[in-house]
């Protein structure tokens, strides 16, 4: 996820809730997303 920009990680994010895939795959967007500090970009859900 490294190589990832961060436009394409948060629409990786969204994606992955939408074709609601694992929730620990999500978990691991997350938490690069809080990483680099990306969370105030995300709306995030539950």
């Amino acid at each position: 996820m490294k190589n990832l920009s961060d436009e394409l990680l948060i629409e990786t994010y969204y994606k992955a809730i939408k074709l609601n895939l694992s929730r620990d795959f999500i978990e691991l967007i997350r938490l690069e997303l809080n990483r680099r500090s990306l969370n105030d970009k995300i709306k995030l859900t539950s």
